[in-house]
């Protein structure tokens, strides 16, 4: 019997489609297999290529051509522009602003055909760090109010370059859905005095069906209302709701936790497309009470199509319970 399931944060209701339920084998992904030998504009060498570096770190086992382990840079087709006023007007009823923001590209690591699957655990961690520093330099803009850190894995995802590279964008507005996001778990706080994630995490703990890995520090689920099959969230075990505040320890286990799930979608999955974005509190904010930051990882195993433009409504073949048994075992 199919079944609707409501989102506890955001009141978002999803149908899990048990009379299509589908095993792994069964979805006709797209395997993301990584081709040497084409011109890189990321790859060691080709720095001219690219804007100035904003952030860069070294590594004394770097070999080759590479002088740098990690590279954060100012995309060279951005979305948005840092110079410049905001300029907010009113055409009748519309509004309107400058295209005022930041889009930078955080370009993971040398190797060409390196994944955070197949990288060592201190190399994903610097490319959290690289991630952390470059949120708390663009929080000094108090323009930006959103920071959007966001990969995009294989073709499939909408990578257009394959080598290993992440996005960050720093927007003056809180987007929409993230707005959704803060909007469901404040009202929870506010009813129950409690953080919605919090009441997840120890849930999720005490049930255990749909755990993947549990850890001191983060807990790795396949949500009850996913949206879509194998759809997976890392969430910290302490509460917090700026990704920036992270803590050492945190950015290891981190590294560790991304790496070891990213490596059973790819035994699960063949290798998928995924996205992959950090949902953190706004920028311009202090800690909240109410919010805790996580992961979202999704694999690009479906498409949304125009049931799911119409009503928000997202059809998932694969109960989630499945989902988290596939990836635990």
């Amino acid at each position: 019997m199919p079944e609707l399931r409501k989102d506890p944060i955001t009141g978002r209701w999803v149908i899990i489609s048990t009379d299509r339920a589908r095993r792994p084998s069964d979805f006709a992904a797209e395997t993301v297999r990584i081709e040497k030998g084409r011109f890189c504009p990321f790859c060691p060498g080709h720095e001219d290529k690219t804007p100035p570096e904003v952030l860069a770190y070294s590594n004394e086992s770097l070999r080759g051509d590479a002088r740098w382990s990690t590279r954060v840079v100012p995309n060279k087709f951005p979305a948005l522009r840092v110079e410049g006023d905001l300029d907010r007007q009113g055409e009748g009823l519309y509004d309107c602003m400058n295209g005022i923001g930041a889009h930078e590209v955080v370009i993971e690591s040398p190797e060409h055909d390196a994944t955070l699957a197949t990288m060592d655990e201190a190399k994903v961690a610097e490319v959290i760090w690289a991630f952390r520093d470059r949120i708390v330099d663009l929080k000094k803009d108090r323009r930006l109010r959103y920071m959007m850190l966001f990969k995009n894995h294989g073709e499939g995802a909408g990578a257009s370059l394959e080598h290993p590279h992440s996005q960050i964008i720093a927007l003056p507005i809180v987007p929409k859905r993230v707005q959704e996001e803060l909007d469901g778990a404040r009202k929870y706080y506010e009813f129950k005095e409690r953080c919605v994630y919090c009441d997840i995490l120890r849930q999720e703990a005490r049930d255990d069906e749909r755990v993947v890995i549990r850890t001191e520090e983060f807990l790795t689920l396949c949500p009850f209302a996913a949206r879509f099959p194998f759809e997976t969230w890392i969430v910290p075990q302490r509460h917090e709701s700026h990704f920036e505040a992270i803590q050492e320890r945190e950015v290891y286990n981190l590294a560790w936790m991304l790496k070891t799930v990213l490596r059973k979608m790819d035994k699960v999955l063949e290798h998928p497309a995924y996205n992959l974005i950090i949902h953190t509190a706004p920028a311009q904010e202090s800690f909240s009470a109410h919010y805790h930051w996580h992961v979202e990882i999704i694999p690009k195993l479906t498409r949304v199509a125009g049931f799911e433009w119409g009503t928000g409504f997202f059809i998932n073949p694969t109960p989630p319970e499945e989902s988290a048994r596939f990836l635990r075992e």
